[in-house]
């Protein structure tokens, strides 16, 4: 039997509950009751057929029923006419009249009093939230323990927009920087509401840029590079780590600029004269844009053989357009065939390659395309180290590279 239960009806309402609407309508003023809800009911032929059954059912509704319970749903009925029992009354819909007979029905009195508590407060403090409240009620009943210091956030970058402080520092009473780190995400939200314009940073985006949206400081990133000269080592130094400002001004003549992601490839590069390796920065390269002698040296870049090391690439060359690329060819890719991997399944590099040289270019389409075998990659750990050397005594060749090893 598919007929409407009294329990339907209940589950009708935890629905238009769940989805928010009873909520909202305390902030937006919708008039939601009296609230008609259809009800699944016997057919003409049931009537006939299964007259006991249909009487069952409509008994049951009937004692579930505002009219036997004092509260809840009422019903309406429509006088049925069939040729073998006649006219019958029965329900078609239930009607609920009243928000505090919803609420009893799915036993949400308590949380309903606690939002209008909650909407009241905030709209006291924070009227700009009204719409967010009439979008998001669950959300914000969800955070309502600990509400009153949500607000004391909002308030207190209200009025220090942008304060140029370490998470740490900041002085909020009855809020601590664990409480700001693990709420960051609803933070954001409403920070982005309260907030004008000139106060966020809209281009930092998600829980991780937290502190650049909202204009708090953050740990510098450091630069982590090997002088391969060590008749330029800085006291002796030749393994550094730098935030990029410092690393702006080093004092130290280069003519060349290696960067590799992998560590083990930048502390194991071979000496050469006048050059430097910086290592690690993956999808930060673009922190050396801002580095005026970069564009003033020789850059060469060896990245992964696959997609996304020609990513990088090509974006590392939206920013110093002068970069080579270093053992990323179709001669490196073949002589290590044994070695070959796969680029994980859905997370191929499918970007911008606009900055790619043509040979670049040419090997990019092979493994995008997978000309070579399926998802080819070649990690830049996995290239031998005689053929590194190789690839170096090459550019001396061709004096591009002045190696202090012998190659």
């Amino acid at each position: 039997m598919t007929w409407s239960t009294p329990d339907a009806i209940v589950q009708e309402l935890h629905k238009r509950w769940n989805r928010g609407d009873i909520l909202a309508a305390r902030v937006t003023g919708a008039v939601l009751f009296p609230m008609e809800i259809h009800l699944r009911r016997p057919a003409a032929r049931d009537i006939a057929e299964r007259f006991g059954e249909v009487s069952d059912w409509a008994t049951a509704l009937r004692e579930a029923s505002a009219e036997s319970t004092g509260f809840g749903f009422e019903l309406r009925r429509e006088s049925v006419r069939n040729r073998v029992h006649g006219n019958n009354d029965l329900p078609v819909a239930a009607v609920v009249p009243r928000e505090i007979d919803a609420l009893r029905l799915i036993r949400q009195q308590a949380a309903m009093e606690r939002f209008q508590a909650l909407v009241d407060h905030t709209l006291a403090r924070q009227p700009l939230l009204r719409e967010w409240l009439a979008r998001w009620p669950l959300k914000a009943l969800e955070h309502a323990d600990h509400w009153n210091q949500v607000l004391a956030v909002l308030e207190w970058f209200g009025a220090h927009p942008r304060p140029g402080l370490y998470l740490r520092q900041l002085d909020i009473v009855g809020v601590d920087t664990k409480f700001i780190e693990a709420q960051r995400g609803i933070l954001a939200e409403l920070l982005d509401i309260v907030l004008p314009a000139d106060a966020v940073d809209r281009t930092a985006a998600g829980a991780r840029e937290f502190n650049w949206r909202y204009g708090l400081r953050v740990e510098p990133p450091l630069v982590r590079f090997r002088i391969l000269d060590e008749a330029l080592a800085v006291n002796t130094w030749t393994d550094l780590s730098l935030p990029p400002d410092h690393f702006a001004i080093l004092p130290v003549p280069v003519k060349r600029v290696f960067i590799t992601e992998n560590r083990v490839n930048g502390l194991s590069f071979p000496d050469c004269r006048e050059s430097i390796i910086v290592f690690g920065l993956g999808y930060g390269l673009e922190r050396l844009a801002d580095i005026p002698w970069m564009r003033t040296v020789d850059v060469y870049y060896w990245g992964d053989i696959d997609t996304h090391g020609f990513g990088i690439l090509n974006r590392l060359r939206a920013h110093l357009p002068h970069a080579h690329s270093f053992l990323m060819n179709l001669d490196t890719l073949d002589a290590h065939r044994s070695l070959w991997g796969q680029e994980p399944v859905n997370r191929r590099y499918t970007g911008d390659t606009s900055l790619l040289t043509q040979e670049e270019r040419a090997l990019f389409d092979d493994l995008r395309l997978d000309r070579l075998g399926d998802r080819v990659r070649l990690e830049q750990e996995r290239i031998s180290y005689a053929w590194l050397r190789r690839a170096l005594c090459q550019l001396d060749a061709a004096g591009d590279v002045s190696t202090l090893e012998h190659v």
